[in-house]
């Protein structure tokens, strides 16, 4: 299961970045007569109202659902990854003054400031990204947090002190790449929750707008001829499933991978 999960993300990332060669349509191209179709030879999918191929337009949705993922995670590590580990080295003012503006996200459900961040933003993909890369990097300012003030108490963090060894120094030499296995962790964790998001959004008519597709795009547009065509909502679907239990798959592995107490087991 785990190395089907690799093989699996590593094709879809694959497809997603040559989209353009590998799809056997443009995700825009329209064929009237071939409108509705069931999956066939020429289209592996089959095709929807509009007659455009299925297949090339989850590959196509594949670059915007894993961008979204992707670039949504990254952005989530970064600020958070600044925001906790400043309020948990500096402490005191400073991590209380930090910890209540995460505090001040949390009380929001965080798919209901998506949609109205998303409704401020507007439905492009900037609009997308940033609403859900603001209700993200909470989650990760409160995990590093906690493992700064863990590790700012370890003796070699002492020592650097004691020597006079820069606060910026201590950081970026000492403590993150000694507490980078859980923040990698979380980053896999991540990626599947905001493409979740993003298709939510999608699927809810707020994610972007036509003729670029998502995998959410087209879970929503499959939806309204499921009982007819039920093709145009089964592939959809089963894409992201399976996308999602393979990224939770990928954070499975690192975990045992970077859990010191496994790898003292072994």
């Amino acid at each position: 299961m785990r190395r089907f999960s690799i093989l699996f993300l590593a094709l879809v990332t694959l497809l997603a970045i040559f989209a353009p060669w590998v799809a056997p349509y443009s995700y825009e191209t329209q064929d009237i007569m071939a409108r509705l179709e069931l999956p066939s030879v020429h289209h592996w999918m089959g095709t929807d109202t509009l007659g455009r191929d299925l297949f090339s337009r989850l590959i196509y949705g594949a670059q915007m659902s894993l961008a979204v993922g992707v670039v949504t995670a990254l952005f989530a590590l970064v600020l958070g990854t600044a925001v906790g580990t400043l309020a948990g080295y500096k402490g005191g003012k400073i991590d209380s003054l930090l910890m209540r503006l995460v505090d001040l996200f949390y009380i929001f459900p965080s798919l209901l400031l998506a949609i109205l961040l998303t409704l401020l933003l507007g439905r492009g993909f900037m609009g997308i990204f940033l609403a859900l890369g603001m209700t993200a990097w909470v989650t990760q300012a409160r995990l590093v947090r906690g493992q700064v003030l863990q590790a700012r108490e370890m003796p070699y963090v002492e020592s650097a002190r004691a020597l006079g060894v820069p606060t910026i120094q201590i950081i970026l030499r000492h403590i993150l790449p000694n507490i980078w296995g859980p923040i990698i962790v979380s980053l896999t964790v991540q990626i599947p929750a905001n493409i979740m998001s993003e298709s939510f959004l999608s699927f809810i008519g707020l994610g972007l707008q036509p003729p670029l597709s998502s995998w959410g795009t087209l879970a929503n547009e499959g939806f309204r001829a499921m009982h007819s065509y039920p093709h145009l909502m089964i592939f959809p679907s089963l894409v992201l499933f399976i996308t999602m239990l393979a990224f939770n798959s990928l954070g499975d592995i690192l975990r045992d991978r970077m859990d010191p107490r496994d790898q003292g087991m072994g």
